[in-house]
Order: C-alpha cells, then structure tokens, then sequence
C-alpha cells in the first residue's frame, strides 16, 4: 500500500533507527511513554485515540509502524473520548490473555480504521539476523544441546503467550524471560549457584513465541543484551533466524568480541 509512513515511537533505539532509515516519515508519540524521538514527534493522549486516528487521516498517513518498548500506561476512564470508550471492552477482554493477544488487537483496531500496520523488519534492511550468523568462538557440542534444549522449553511455552527468552545449562533450565524482561531474568540466572549449572556455563536462546504477529514485538537484542549474558557468566546467547532483531548490528558484533562469548542464529 502506498502512502505516507507513520512511527509511533516508543523508547529504546528501534524508533530512531526507522526514523534514521525513513526521515519522511510522521512521528507519534503517546503521553506518559517515553520516546528518544519526543522533540521531533507530535504528542497524543492514548486516551483520545479517536483525535490520534483523526490526525492521522488528515495527514495522508496510509501505513504505520510501532516501535520500541511500550509500557502499558494507566488510563484515566474520565479522560477518554468516544471512541476510545467504544474500544475499551475490546482492549480490556484482550488484556488477561498475555501480551501477543492484546498486540493483535491493537493491530486489528489500527487495521479498522485504514491502516496498513507494518513491522520494523520490513522497513529497514538488514535489522532480522539472517540464518547461520555467527561470531565469537564455535559453542560446544554441549552448549549446541543446552541452545535445543531452551528451544524445547520455549517451544512448550509459546501456546501460553509467555516468554521469549530461556537460559540452560547442563539440561537444567534456570530461566525464563516472564514480564520482568531479559535482564531482570539474566540478571537471576547470574545469581545462580554453579552447582545446578552442572559444569557448563548455559546458554541464552532468544525466539519468537509460535504463531507471533512479528509486526509489534518483535524480539530484539542488542549490546546491552550482550553484556548481561557475559555479567550472568554464560557462554553466549543463539537467536532465532529471521525472527529476532539485531539492533546497532556492528557494536552488537563488537560487544560479542569483546565479552569472549558466541553469538549464533539459528531457524527454530
């Protein structure tokens, strides 16, 4: 679909790097969700969605893209326009049912009104890891059997909406990445005695859950991410291909490195 292209930026470096990549596009921001992007983006209150939808049209946006970390920001029921308390029933009913069913019916709603909702990897070239990247040193045949085993796990997880993200070592899963994100779970798995590492360091696999919309939320790592799995003393960290991002690609690479560890993707 033709069209002018919309960012709705939330924080983190994915909205900068769209907006790096696309400088015509228009730039939303919500209020009380923080943005890199906030000086060049015009605000809108998610509880005036109806003037958001409106300001859009207006300005010919045909296709958008949401970008970064959303928060889920509390919501005031008096400051709420028409049509956001028309949408609410929807939003509300979607909420208990994980992240990925409330994104789709983000998704659908944005869809409704015209919009042609894309994802950050089909705007910017290069941003998916592609099959067999590699760096650092080859992991070992028993790290290859921790990285399948946290597949495993991730795999019987997906249909729960929970998680994208798992560490192994020795056979023993000592973690999942829940609502708390990656660091909060790399940081756990560091605290964890070495005895129940069974003599491997472990190894983090980042993937997306089965059946995913990979339009929001896509999984991402990056140097931050890097650097916890180096601090939580693991040997590296094996992405899904195609399905996870990397972002600041050179300095991720960089990082890998530096920390001594290994980066692999692979299709899961």
């Amino acid at each position: 679909m033709a069209g002018r292209l919309a960012i709705i930026a939330c924080g983190g470096a994915l909205p900068v790097r769209i907006a790096e990549s696309h400088p015509d596009a228009l730039i939303y921001t919500l209020k009380g969700i923080p943005s890199s992007l906030t000086e060049r983006a015009e605000e809108h209150q998610l509880e005036k969605i109806g003037t958001l939808f409106a300001a859009m049209k207006e300005a010919g946006v045909a296709r958008l893209v949401f970008a970064g970390h959303l928060t889920r920001p509390a919501i005031n029921p008096a400051d709420c326009d028409a049509e956001m308390l028309r949408l609410a029933p929807r939003v509300m009913q979607a909420l208990p049912k994980g992240d990925d069913a409330l994104l789709r019916e983000v998704i659908a709603i944005f869809e409704e009104q015209g919009f042609d909702v894309m994802g950050a990897h089909e705007l910017v070239a290069d941003l998916a890891a592609e099959t067999d990247l590699s760096a650092g040193p080859a992991p070992s045949d028993a790290e290859l059997d921790d990285a399948r085993r946290a597949i495993e796990v991730l795999a019987h997880l997906s249909p729960l909406d929970i998680g994208q993200g798992c560490v192994v070592a020795g056979g023993q899963c000592l973690g999942i990445e829940t609502a708390q994100g990656t660091d909060a779970m790399l940081r756990f798995v560091g605290e964890t005695l070495d005895t129940l590492r069974r003599g491997e360091r472990g190894v983090y696999v980042k993937a997306a859950k089965r059946d995913q919309d990979l339009r929001v939320d896509m999984p991402a790592i990056g140097p931050e991410t890097v650097a916890k799995v180096a601090e939580a003393g693991l040997a590296g960290l094996v992405v899904e291909a195609g399905r996870v991002m990397i972002l600041d690609r050179k300095s991720t690479m960089e990082a890998v490195e530096k920390a001594g560890i290994f980066l692999v993707s692979r299709s899961m």
